[in-house]
């Protein structure tokens, strides 16, 4: 799987900030706990989370290398404190360590979510929560749907063979019997609609070439990835709205018994 451009992501992943910060405002907090962020990326939100918690910890958590090595950039002066670590959501390498665990725009990226639960409700105190959100349900749905047809297109079939999607979007329900399976009680979760719009074609097409279809053109030689990547541009273009992501949150919050 080809890792991210983390540089790229930091300045274009406004989308996923203005959701973090919404998911933050529902993690209750005193100020003392210690709390891993799962899925940290470039540490945008990271930072604002560890200044919700001045008399706790943050562990920032990633699996990507590049993202850490921006989020250590970022975090090294917006929250000095807070620890990094490389691992997989599905193989925490914590128990029983905090009192909450936090995660945006993440889950999705991990297949077997009942590996994850597992995980999170290990790493958890007694008591401990979680609060996420990622992608759920139709997610992309639009944009997936069109990306596909191109791939069985002659033009770019035999770039794809072999191909397995690199995401998971869970089902409200789905999410919520896993998360009791795994241990969770006081489980809630529901998909929203969350319709995305660019201003421009540009920056539409930066914004999906880098996270929506990454996987795609990374597969794709550069004149091919400019065809594909302009082929899922214009057709947005002609929506009604334009240039709109079709993007739906599944969001999740349970507690690990006390």
């Amino acid at each position: 799987m080809p890792d991210w451009n983390a540089e790229r992501y930091h300045h274009i992943s406004a989308p996923q900030q203005a959701w973090g910060r919404r998911i933050l405002e529902r993690l209750p907090l005193d100020g003392h706990e210690c709390v891993l962020d799962l899925g940290c990326g470039t540490g945008r939100i990271t930072g604002e989370l560890a200044a919700r918690v001045p008399r706790g910890r943050v562990v920032a958590l990633d699996r990507s290398p590049s993202m850490l090595a921006t989020a250590c950039d970022w975090l090294r002066q917006s929250a000095p404190s807070v620890a990094l670590v490389q691992a997989d959501g599905a193989l925490l390498p914590f128990n029983r360590a905090f009192d909450a665990v936090f995660s945006g725009a993440t889950f999705h990226w991990i297949h077997d979510h009942g590996a994850l639960f597992r995980s999170i409700v290990t790493a958890l105190k007694p008591g401990g929560r979680l609060v996420a959100q990622c992608g759920g349900g139709p997610n992309l749905a639009l944009l997936f749907g069109r990306a596909a047809r191109l791939m069985h297109d002659p033009r770019f079939a035999h770039y794809f063979e072999e191909w397995t999607d690199a995401t998971y979007y869970s089902d409200a329900e789905s999410a919520a019997r896993r998360m009791r399976i795994a241990g969770f009680v006081d489980v809630e979760t529901n998909l929203e609609a969350a319709p995305t719009a660019f201003d421009s074609p540009v920056e539409f097409q930066e914004f999906i070439a880098n996270v929506c279809v990454r996987h795609h053109v990374a597969r794709l030689p550069p004149r091919e990835r400019q065809i594909f990547l302009r082929e899922l541009t214009v057709a947005a273009a002609a929506d009604t709205p334009p240039l709109t992501l079709d993007y739906w949150r599944l969001n999740m919050s349970g507690r690990r018994p006390a």
